[in-house]
């Protein structure tokens, strides 16, 4: 496959009829966040008020995540037709995924021993009376499931009940079956039923494209809310904590940087520039699937085959939190250095094991962070910090979300391209003109994809 990318007369004539730059996604988004920002310092009441902007294009987002999982995973995995092959996709992308999250943790460990976030807080434990029952009522009282139970929740009741409940990983289980039995037919599947399944995913992106026009509306509903609930006043009492756990994240996306470049051949700042308008609506709205359709489309038309992003993007979004692992493990320093508690190296690598556990099943649980880090303080034995410490963190966590959803995002795309180059499934023709700007072929798109290029590059790119 030649190198050279022509561009063909609908691109060009796309390209000469680009919209001003305020109507692009992302002028309005920044725009948004900003404003957001404004409203939820000067008028704190009016920044709560305006939370139901982001909650209800949080809702629309979530869906339509469902049926795409379900679309991407059938067709590509039809696509492929080879059971082996889906198996080791599978498999190489839970050893990557649980390497990166326990060195995440590491990593976050050696960064908060060098700044020491907790450094100077003297909190009295006695001050921590009501702390438990704080930590409650931000978790609405739950826990995190056990090992078994996570594991066994895969397993849908039914396939009607998975996506009701619009559960990522029931419905991935059974897109991986439904898409083997499809392969398992080879020439003999009925036609009908591919057919039907490629529409459905060229309808459900068109739907992800109309409702990308009222994403700066749930960029500033979220950031007006989190800003007026939790702003200026933690910010100051918790600089360091934050100053500690955002340098932190820069430092680790500089190594995820170096994955993709050594691994898969990928300029990170080049795809990051690529994803700026997922990447800041992430940002905006404190939440990773909101930009899950587009960011599947977008890694396909990066060259990631139509089996792989199936498969590891919907996967590592329960699996990879390398954000929120890496804060857990600064979180366990800073709890103890602010009640003047030293935790020895021992204790410390005690408690990454034991987040090593509790993390995993964070995914999609109200509170999880709070959950995870007090089931880890628990098993220190460790008496001077009390599990009602964690109420300490209560008026910062969300202050966090940005760090937390902008590595695991990275983190899961990095993986994606990682796993598609291991297994030979990535374009390298595709992933070079992406990393130069340049318009990708509809050609070449044909003959890689299952999917119909033009609509996914609409959904992908089309201005609001």
């Amino acid at each position: 496959m030649s190198h050279e990318i022509a561009v063909p007369d609908s691109e060009l004539r796309r390209l000469a009829n680009k919209p001003p730059w305020w109507r692009s996604l992302f002028a309005q988004l920044i725009a948004a966040i900003v404003l957001g920002i404004v409203v939820g310092w000067l008028w704190p009441k009016v920044g709560n008020d305006v939370k139901p902007l982001a909650d209800g294009f949080i809702k629309l987002i979530g869906m339509v995540i469902a049926p795409i999982i379900f679309c991407t995973v059938v067709l590509g995995i039809a696509h492929v037709g080879d059971m082996r092959a889906v198996g080791r996709i599978g498999g190489k992308a839970l050893i990557y995924f649980e390497v990166v999250t326990t060195f995440a943790l590491f990593f976050g460990l050696v960064v908060g021993n060098i700044i020491r976030p907790g450094a100077g807080f003297h909190i009295d434990p006695a001050t921590l009376a009501h702390g438990s029952d704080a930590v409650a009522k931000s978790t609405g009282g739950g826990s995190l499931p056990h090992t078994s139970d996570f594991f066994l929740d895969i397993i849908p009741t039914s396939i009607f009940d998975a996506f009701a409940k619009n559960s990522m990983l029931q419905v991935l289980f059974f897109a991986v079956l439904f898409g083997l039995a499809l392969a398992q037919f080879g020439h003999k599947a009925p036609p009908v039923i591919l057919t039907i399944v490629d529409q459905t995913s060229h309808v459900m992106f068109t739907i992800v494209g109309w409702i990308m026009r009222v994403a700066p509306l749930g960029a500033f509903g979220a950031m007006g809310y989190i800003i007026g609930q939790y702003g200026v006043k933690s910010l100051g009492s918790f600089a360091k904590l934050i100053g500690c756990c955002y340098l932190a994240a820069v430092l680790f996306m500089l190594i995820l940087a170096v994955i993709a470049r050594v691994f898969a051949g990928v300029n990170l700042w080049k795809f990051l520039v690529y994803i700026k308008d997922e990447l800041f609506l992430a940002l905006g709205t404190a939440s990773t699937e909101v930009v899950l359709p587009r960011i599947m489309s977008k890694l396909t038309v990066s060259g990631c085959s139509q089996a792989t992003t199936g498969l590891v993007v919907p996967t590592g979004y329960s699996f990879n939190l390398d954000g929120a692992t890496m804060y857990l493990s600064i979180c366990i320093l800073f709890l103890s250095e602010a009640l003047g508690v030293h935790l020895s190296l021992g204790q410390q690598l005690a408690a990454v094991l034991v987040l090593m556990l509790t993390s995993k099943g964070m995914a999609g649980v109200p509170g999880s962070s709070f959950l995870a880090l007090s089931a880890t303080v628990g098993t220190l034995d460790h008496g001077a910090i009390p599990v009602a410490a964690v109420a300490l963190l209560l008026g910062v966590d969300r202050l966090m979300d940005s760090m937390r959803v902008t590595v695991n995002l990275l983190g899961n795309c990095v993986a994606t391209f990682v796993v598609a180059s291991w297994e030979g499934q990535l374009d390298k023709t595709r992933r070079d003109a992406m990393m130069a700007g340049r318009p990708i072929p509809l050609e070449d798109a044909a003959a890689t994809l299952e999917i119909d290029e033009e609509a996914v590059l609409a959904a992908a790119a089309e201005p609001v």
